[in-house]
């Protein structure tokens, strides 16, 4: 079953604690944090500490996306506040495969994502040791924006180079019931979705609708 992840870049900041509770009640899978720098992307969202202080607030792995560079740096405090994912772009550092080898060195998972305009081929020498692959269906920044059609071909690519590894599959931006069902048929295994679970306040039903 595919997998919901709930980004809580959508939630109510002056009650975060509260909303994480109430999306991991109505069955989310993981907890999608964005963690975006002004610099990476053009917005700024939140660091380490807040992470650790929502951390006691589920036991659902925390899937976290660092939209941030220069990314090394910062490894470390995230690692220590609670992720248990952590998902960097390729752009963000000169030496991708020195960012996994410190992630894993503190025993997190890693995940690599591409912005619409970055081509697959950096995917290529990474492939064997990474946990998932995040495709990015809006341009980075912002909540709320259109669903890129492209993802979905962009996405068979990417299946046809994970073969048979044991690396899940992800996709965020522009995720609703409509948009779900065809990235779920294209092979999607998590769904990154923001406005679509947190609007009109029944989690649970929003969550049930983009699994189909």
């Amino acid at each position: 079953m595919t997998k919901i992840a709930p980004s809580i870049l959508s939630a109510d900041f002056a009650r975060l604690g509260e909303e994480i509770r109430a999306i991991d009640a109505a069955g989310a899978d993981y907890i999608h944090i964005d963690v975006m720098d002004g610099h990476f992307v053009p917005n700024l969202t939140l660091g380490p500490a807040v992470i650790k202080a929502l951390r006691g607030h589920s036991k659902k792995c925390f899937d976290v996306h660092l939209m941030i560079s220069p990314v090394d740096p910062y490894i470390r405090d995230f690692a220590e506040a609670g992720a248990d994912i952590i998902t960097f772009h390729p752009e963000a550092g000169f030496h991708p495969h020195r960012t996994i080898q410190l992630i894993k060195s503190f025993g997190k998972k890693v995940g690599i994502s591409l912005n619409p305009g970055s081509p697959v081929s950096l995917l290529a020498p990474l492939l064997n040791d990474i946990d998932l692959i995040l495709l990015m269906s809006v341009n980075p920044g912002f909540g709320g924006q259109k669903f890129i059609r492209e993802t979905l071909e962009k996405a068979e690519k990417v299946k046809e180079l994970i073969k048979d590894r044991s690396i899940e599959l992800e996709v965020d931006g522009g995720i609703n019931p409509q948009t779900a069902k065809e990235a779920i048929a294209a092979g999607i295994d998590v769904l990154v979705a923001g406005t679509a679970v947190f609007q009109g306040g029944n989690y649970q039903a929003n969550i049930q609708a983009l699994r189909g």
